[in-house]
């Protein structure tokens, strides 16, 4: 993986080629239909073969390099000490005069690609004659490594026979050059302090969504590269035909590439789509810096990944952008220079991905939007997404900001397949359970209507393997089978103990989870204080049967260790894992206690869709007869 950001020391390709085709003799008419390799030796301008460019020549070629990229350094941040200058010069005129000794050929010098190329060169130099310092050493690299993207792009287009021994190289090389053009032109001369916590905040977001919880496997395989894991999905758009009516079949969009197309996007998608997924995804890609997945409209931007359960207090004001990676608990966020998240937004390189709408209460909902509105204006020119449950919202929400509307389609057949494929190759099971699995979806409709999002895909994975391929064929089911697995039989199965000595029978588990998942509920709450939970916890202890040396904080941390449901995403926070055990356990207590009134009257509120549907297939005929028709009001 190539490193765009690495390769530029801040010289276009429009300041480099005219340099890079000087050491090179003119090619005669017709000289690129050649049908053979050509050593390199024999193509340079100095060499003894044709020679048309002195020694001197070369070293003002290095010379002009090494000025270029100081003049687009800036005054105030050159990158080494003016004494420095000529040993830099020196060293990279001796290095590129071995484009003439070499023997190597151009195709293959374009299988070894940039970095293997300048490393070649590198190696017939003995660079610590030059005295440079560690600066003057970088400066150096970075600049034979620009010369050498630009050599062997040259090579490439110098030759029709290298380009078809060398298809992918000479499409890698292509697109390379124009990734470090976009990074030149999206990236501002930034001060070194600037520069060095870009380069921190880069590695923390690549660490932090770099991996992603696949439900239902194993301990040492919960965390899996994204890389792997990523499933591209599609998001669609309504659209209307020329005489005014929407049109039957909706356009389809690869859902990473809907930045591409829309500067501000609205996502809308139903749990366990892949929507905070896809926010993981574009982070680390932006963070990236390369050029590999080919998105290119990321490249050279800044993420700013704001889960909207995290930054929304009761009471409290919305962040700014000073402020976006404090709230989110950003560990470097202390080192973050004074004004430079506004610098970048102001740059028009930020990507800001605000996740989960629907997680807040419904009444902070028209504040979010009026923060969203005030960002957009102050900072245009960015990269949004905004991503919600389909009725969070109502239709054209951010629409006068010019955001355009999509949502995540349902998986395919085929995304289906490539799923549960890749989730038994990371539980290592064997592949004939999987065939078996997908066999069972494509014939069974029950399962066949289930497997309509990773997450739902990721639990029938999971409980096909685990009940030897018995699978339950409705929603609630499902979702009581996975808790049983989650709660009980894993750790049933394997023997496995607290640390802390706590073993809390199943039952007990799924109360107390109840309880936790209804108070967020019942306050609009995406998450609680700890000690709230600590409390809750506390205050259900006498009725269960633990014992007495059971205390709350044991319970809590068991809870947070074993169920798997539960996870604490910042010092003194939790929450449940995802929002979908959150109601459905939620919605099994409310029907327990006899909570109907409360489900009817909050019927109109979006975030109790979910809840209240669970509950109707938790209540009994009688209960769940009652509440339809008081919901439809007859």
């Amino acid at each position: 993986m190539v490193d765009a950001a690495a390769l530029g020391a801040r010289v276009a390709s429009s300041a480099v080629t005219p340099l890079i085709k000087k050491l090179f003799v003119k090619s005669e008419p017709g000289a690129g239909l050649v049908d053979r390799p050509v050593r390199i030796s024999a193509l340079v301008s100095f060499g003894r073969e044709k020679r048309s460019v002195t020694p001197k020549d070369v070293d003002k070629i290095a010379a002009e390099l090494v000025s270029r990229a100081l003049k687009a350094a800036g005054p105030q941040d050159q990158p080494v000490d003016a004494s420095e200058v000529p040993a830099v010069r020196d060293a990279l005129a001796r290095t590129l005069a071995q484009l003439g000794e070499i023997t190597i050929e151009d195709y293959e010098a374009v299988g070894l690609g940039p970095e293997g190329f300048a490393r070649l060169l590198r190696t017939r130099v003995t660079l610590s004659r030059y005295g440079l310092g560690e600066a003057g050493e970088l400066l150096y690299e970075r600049l034979l490594h620009t010369a050498s993207l630009h050599i062997l792009n040259f090579l490439t287009q110098r030759s029709t026979y290298v380009a078809r021994q060398q298809t992918v190289q000479t499409q890698q090389l292509a697109r390379l050059v124009q990734a470090v053009d976009v990074l030149l032109e999206r990236l501002p001369s930034q001060s070194a302090e600037d520069a060095g916590f870009e380069s921190a905040y880069a590695d923390h977001i690549a660490a932090r969504y770099g991996t992603l919880t696949i439900y239902g496997l194993d301990a040492g395989t919960l965390e899996w590269p994204l890389d792997t894991a990523y499933l591209r999905l599609e998001a669609t758009r309504q659209h209307t035909r020329q005489d005014g009516h929407p049109a039957p079949d909706p356009l389809h969009v690869p859902a990473e590439q809907v930045l591409a197309r829309h500067d501000q996007v609205l996502l809308r998608g139903v749990a366990g789509s892949g929507k905070t997924t896809l926010v993981q995804w574009l982070a680390m890609v932006t963070a990236s810096r390369t050029y590999d997945h080919g998105l290119s409209h990321l490249l050279g931007r800044v993420p700013f990944v704001l889960p909207m359960r995290r930054i929304v207090r009761p009471d409290a004001e919305f962040p700014f952008p000073g402020d976006f990676l404090r709230a989110v608990g950003c560990p470097v966020a202390g080192e973050q220079p004074a004004g430079w998240a506004e610098r970048v937004l102001r740059a028009r390189r930020g990507v800001l991905l605000v996740d989960g709408i629907d997680e807040i209460a419904g009444e902070r909902r028209e504040a979010a939007r009026r923060w969203l509105r005030d960002l957009v204006r102050a900072f245009p020119g960015n990269l949004w997404l905004v991503t919600s449950r389909p009725s969070a919202v109502p239709e054209d929400w951010l629409g006068a900001e010019g955001f355009e509307e999509l949502g995540l389609a349902p998986m395919t057949r085929d995304d289906v397949a490539t799923f549960v494929r890749r989730w038994h190759r990371a539980a290592r099971a064997d592949e004939a359970v999987g065939e078996s699995l997908l066999g069972s979806v494509r014939t069974t409709s029950e399962l066949n209507r289930l497997a309509t999002n990773p997450l739902m895909c990721g639990m029938l994975c999971a409980l096909h393997r685990d009940r030897r391929g018995f699978l339950p064929q409705d929603r609630r089911s499902l979702y009581e089978a996975a808790l049983t697995m989650l709660l009980e039989r894993r750790d049933r199965e394997r023997e496995l103990r607290d640390p802390d000595g706590v073993r809390i029978p199943y039952a007990t588990q799924v109360q107390l989870l109840q309880r936790l998942a209804w108070w967020l509920i019942r306050n609009s709450r995406a998450e609680m204080d700890r000690s709230d939970a600590v409390h809750i916890i506390e205050r259900a202890l006498p009725a269960l049967s633990l014992g007495d040396t059971a205390g709350a904080e044991d319970v809590y941390r068991s809870l947070l260790l074993r169920s798997g449901l539960l996870r604490e995403p910042a010092e003194g926070r939790v929450d449940f894992l995802h929002r979908t055990f959150q109601d459905y356990l939620g919605a099994r207590l409310a029907v327990q206690e006899l909570d109907f009134d409360l489900l009817v009257n909050n019927a109109e509120l979006d975030e109790w869709e979910d809840v209240i549907l669970l509950a109707l297939a938790h209540a009994r005929p009688r209960e769940a007869e009652g509440m339809l028709r008081r919901l439809v009001g007859v």
